[in-house]
């Protein structure tokens, strides 16, 4: 059978293995076809093809359900559940998503792009099927990267508590995440594979221990605790943990052999009852560039298959934001042995990976688990120490109650950098930075701020380590815009100071962060038709300048904001506020994200939809204010 010919995960049931094994090969080289053209993730779905094919081998997808963690690891189950044709669209807009999505396929049974989730859901469709009186499968696949999520362990926790709840646990050990694995955890997954587990029945030992002549009705605690003891010592010690925990432990399995594991996903499934199944595999399998380099192909760009490097672009971009950050914080450390990086297993995403390497008693890398990284940072503080902490702005969602009473509450010196502010493409609504302004607005005692370039990203960066009290510096996806910038001797800037980039006597337009560059191309168009404006770099949302703003509000009476946010309750309400509180009533234009969500797309073709090109935002101005004879159409010259 080819993959081409299947249109449903059933068509595998009958297979044999080595047909099974002529689909892998037909999978592996699909996947690397269009990952290396269009980007996307790589190595997550290469390591888990093998695993994939055995698992829904052993099901009936027409009923039984499998919740796949974060979902990028999950392009095998794509082609092989009817988008094959459609898989060259792949993280395109209107194409295929690089997450499941509910909405894209029957069998994308839950929609995750976060880790840590799939044993929560996976619990919740088995509870509700156990309540329904249906009698199907619910299985979870994760990743030991993930394991390192609260989440999960809450998870796991609830699931062993429920002996009568079939559930199957699937845990994809790669001994990579995309950065590499910490904590306990994943110590016990890496010591396991030199450990093979000791051949120890404890449920024959039960039953002897049930034919020992007695005095007495009964049973001696000693004889009770056997099995338990038996138990640790018939699994590796990571098993033996899950054991003790609620769930019978299979394990470790290769991860790669089609055979052994359907015979042991047929095992785990005539188990009722919470059941572990350790699977052992080789991110990004079948690729060499991407076995020897497993963060470096967890995901990329388009590249070459044959010598496995990056296309290179058309013409060369300046240095990112994410890049800026981390050479600028790894200068800081160095003047300042106090100042510590922290990021949440996102060192190479987010530039800590510069402080990692060059200073590494200065970083720390807490696994998947933001809200320890910021209740972390925030006893830091509490001894005086500095912690920067890096999360993507999305991530940083999921620490929402430690940032208000861990670090808001009490006034902690803690600064925070969120990167893929605003944004940030092909990855989707689940990782659209979209939300911080208007959820970092609310919490008391934070200042936040967004640079309009690299220098002033550097400038934020020393005034946010200086200042006493909690800080928030949002940063975008992508290169600068390749300012000057300076090796030391940064010079902070006053708390809720903006400034004037232009003057003009038309309209007034208050700019956020990535949009002030916009701000200025929308206000040259806007010459060219005779309309002058005035630009503000508001560089705060808290506190904003109300001594800069208010008087040129009074003076020109017609204002626009724009930022690469939500609307809701984001910086444009921020500023619509201030002029209630000072009973100032003008119409305000509000350019920015609308209650939306922004669907996976490249990140041009998303500000086009949303209308943040500058002729498209010029033309919104002149109908907003019915500016003088200007309702023709503006287009960039």
């Amino acid at each position: 059978m080819l993959l081409s010919e299947l249109s449903h995960p059933n068509q595998l049931h009958g297979l044999t293995v080595s047909q099974l094994e002529e689909i892998a090969c037909q999978i592996r080289e699909r996947h690397l076809e269009v990952v290396s053209t269009s980007g996307g993730h790589l190595g997550p779905g290469l390591g888990v093809v093998e695993l994939t094919l055995a698992l829904y081998q052993t099901l009936d997808l027409d009923f039984d359900k499998v919740v796949w963690d974060v979902g990028h690891q999950a392009y095998p189950h794509k082609l092989i559940t009817g988008r094959f044709n459609e898989f060259d669209s792949l993280r395109q807009q209107k194409g295929i998503a690089g997450y499941l999505k509910r909405t894209e396929s029957i069998f994308d049974h839950f929609g995750a792009g976060h880790a840590s989730t799939s044993i929560s859901a996976a619990l919740g469709m088995a509870i509700a099927r156990d309540r329904k009186g249906e009698d199907h499968k619910c299985v979870a696949v994760i990743g030991d990267g993930a394991l390192t999520g609260g989440m999960a362990l809450e998870a796991i926790n609830h699931a062993g508590h429920l002996p009568n709840t079939p559930l199957v646990v699937v845990l994809n050990d790669n001994d990579m995440s995309i950065s590499p694995p910490v904590g306990a955890l994943s110590t016990y997954l890496n010591r396991v594979r030199l450990s093979p587990p000791l051949q120890f029945l404890s449920d024959s030992v039960q039953e002897s221990v049930k034919n020992i002549p007695l005095i007495g009705k009964d049973i001696p605690e000693e004889l009770k605790n056997i099995k338990g003891s038996v138990r640790r010592l018939a699994v590796p010690k990571v098993g033996a943990v899950f054991e003790e925990l609620g769930f019978t432990y299979m394990g470790p399995i290769d991860g790669h052999d089609i055979s052994n594991l359907i015979n042991t996903f047929n095992a785990a499934h005539r188990l009722k009852k919470p059941v572990m199944v350790h699977v052992v595999t080789t991110k990004g399998k079948g690729y060499p560039y991407a076995e020897a380099d497993q963060v470096g192909y967890h995901a990329q760009s388009s590249f070459d298959l044959s010598t496995g490097k990056s296309i290179p672009s058309s013409k060369p971009k300046p240095v990112s934001y994410s890049k800026i950050f981390g050479q600028t914080l790894l200068k800081i450390c160095e003047q300042d042995s106090k100042v510590i990086g922290i990021t949440a297993a996102m060192a190479t995403g987010t530039g800590l990976d510069l402080l990692q390497k060059n200073i590494p008693e200065q970083y720390i890398d807490v696994g998947i688990a933001e809200q320890h990284a910021v209740t972390l940072a925030a006893g830091m503080s509490c001894d005086g120490l500095k912690p920067v902490v890096a999360i993507y702005s999305t991530f940083l969602q999921r620490a929402f109650d430690q940032l208000i009473h861990d670090v808001g509450i009490q006034n902690l010196p803690v600064s925070f950098v969120l990167d893929r502010a605003g944004i940030v493409g092909a990855d989707g609504p689940t990782h659209q930075g979209q939300y911080d302004i208007s959820y970092m607005r609310a919490i008391p005692n934070f200042v936040l701020m967004a640079p309009k370039d690299e220098a002033e990203l550097q400038r934020m960066l020393i005034t946010s380590i200086n200042h006493k009290g909690p800080t928030a510096l949002r940063i975008p996806r992508g290169s600068g815009l390749g300012v000057a910038v300076m090796d030391e001797g940064w010079e902070p800037l006053k708390i809720g100071e903006g400034e004037i980039l232009e003057e003009g006597d038309d309209v007034l337009i208050i700019a956020y962060g990535s949009m002030v560059q916009s701000a200025t191309e929308t206000a040259n168009l806007l010459k060219n038709k005779g309309i002058s404006a005035c630009i503000v770099n508001a560089r705060f949302v808290r506190p904003l300048d109300q001594d800069l703003i208010i008087p040129l509000v009074r003076k020109l009476k017609k204002v626009v904001t724009m930022e690469e946010g939500t609307l809701v309750g984001g910086f444009g309400s921020a500023i619509v506020e201030m002029l209630n509180d000072n009973e100032i009533n003008i119409p305000v234009l509000r350019i920015g994200i609308p209650d939306v969500l922004v669907d996976h797309a490249s990140p041009d073709q998303s500000k086009e939809k949303l209308g943040f090109k500058p002729d498209q935002m010029a033309e919104k101005i002149i109908n907003k204010f019915n500016l003088a004879k200007l309702n023709s159409k503006i287009t960039v010259e």
